[in-house]
C-alpha cells in the first residue's frame, strides 16, 4: 500500500525576499486542496500524516547552512517516520517541501541497508564546500550531501554517511548548462540530461535507469522528483525555473517505468505562492497520480 507522508518543510531553501519564506511548505495542503490524496485514496492509498517542521530562521553563517540545526533534527523525524511506514510493509510517497527531505529518506534508507537513488530534478543540486564558497541552502546542495561532499554535520549524521553510494546514485533532469554537470557526470552512475530524455524518450531512458538501480546488490532504490525538471512553460511555480525541462508526458513515462520497483518517493518544490488559481496544482496532481500509482507494485 502506498502511504502518503506530508513534510512541508522550506529550511532547504534561500528566502525569496528579505521580509518572505519560500512558499513550498504550502505543498502539500494545496497539493491536497487540489485532489492528490483523494486521488490515492481511490487507489487504496492511506495518509501516514504530516512530519513537520521547526520555524524557518535563515541563520546561515560560514560553514554553516540556513536552518541547519533545523533540518537535521527534522531529517531525523522524517527518517523515523518512513521507517514505520516500511515496517508496516507499506511504501512512502513523501509530499514536499523541498529537496532538503533528501537527507531524511537517506537516513532511513542507510540505517536498512544499502539502497539507490534515481535523482529526478531540473539541477544536479551538487553545490558544496570543495566547488563553491556559496554554501548555504541545502535543497541546492541535497545530491552532493546524499553522497557524501558535504559538511560532515549534514552528510554525516549519526554515522550513516554517505546515505547512497555514488555508485548507487542516476540522475536525470539537468539542463545542458547545469553548473556541475561535469562534476557529477563524474561522481555518480549515470547523468540523463533532459535534452537527452526529450531525444530518447522517456521509457527508454527510464528503463535504463531503472536497470542500473534494481541490481541484486542493493536493497531497492528511492525515487526523488523535483517538479523543476519540468520546463517552465509547463510548471513555472517552482522556486528556480529553468527552460530546457521535459513535458508533462516525459514525467509520466519516466514515473511509471520507476516507480513500481521503488521502494518510496519523494515529491518536492512545488510553490502554490506562484499557482494563485490552483492550475499548476491540479495539472501536478494528474502526473503523480498517473506516473506513481503503482509505487512499489513490483516489490
Amino acid at each position: 500500500m502506498i502511504a502518503l507522508l506530508s513534510a512541508p518543510t522550506n529550511l532547504g531553501l534561500r528566502p525569496p525576499l528579505p521580509t518572505a519564506v519560500p512558499g513550498c511548505a504550502k505543498a502539500p495542503e494545496a497539493l491536497r486542496e487540489a485532489g492528490l490524496f483523494a486521488r490515492f485514496a481511490d487507489l487504496g492509498a492511506r495518509d501516514a500524516g504530516v512530519v513537520l517542521p521547526g520555524r524557518y530562521a535563515d541563520d546561515s553563517s560560514p560553514g554553516r547552512l540556513r536552518n541547519q540545526d533545523l533540518i537535521i533534527e527534522h531529517a531525523r523525524r522524517l527518517a523515523g517516520r518512513i521507517t514505520e511506514i516500511r515496517a508496516a510493509g507499506d511504501f512512502p510517497l513523501v509530499v514536499g517541501g523541498d529537496c532538503s527531505l533528501l537527507i531524511g529518506a537517506g537516513l532511513a534508507l542507510r540505517a536498512a541497508g544499502r539502497f539507490g537513488l534515481a535523482h529526478l530534478d531540473g539541477h544536479t543540486d551538487f553545490r558544496h564546500p570543495g566547488n563553491s564558497s556559496a554554501c548555504a541552502s541545502l535543497a541546492g546542495e541535497d545530491l552532493a550531501a546524499a553522497i557524501g561532499r558535504h559538511w560532515p554535520a549534514i552528510a554525516d549524521i549519526d554515522g550513516l554517511g554517505p546515505y547512497f553510494r555514488p555508485t548507487d546514485v542516476a540522475h536525470v533532469g539537468c539542463r545542458d548548462d547545469d553548473d556541475e554537470l561535469v562534476e557529477v557526470s563524474q561522481a555518480v552512475r549515470s547523468t540523463i540530461r533532459a535534452s537527452e530524455v526529450i531525444r530518447d524518450g522517456a521509457a527508454d531512458v527510464g528503463k535504463r535507469v531503472r536497470e542500473q538501480l534494481d541490481r541484486t546488490e542493493l536493497d531497492g532504490y528511492w525515487l526523488h522528483l523535483d517538479v523543476d525538471i519540468l520546463d517552465p512553460a509547463v510548471m513555472p511555480a517552482v522556486d528556480s525555473p529553468d527552460p530546457g525541462g521535459i513535458d508533462a508526458e516525459h514525467l509520466v513515462g519516466l514515473l511509471a517505468e520507476l516507480a513500481p520497483r521503488a521502494v518510496g518517493a519523494q515529491v518536492t518544490v512545488f510553490d502554490p505562492d506562484l499557482d494563485p488559481d490552483g492550475h499548476h496544482a491540479r495539472q501536478l496532481v494528474d502526473i503523480l497520480a498517473t506516473g506513481l500509482s503503482e509505487l512499489g507494485r513490483a516489490r
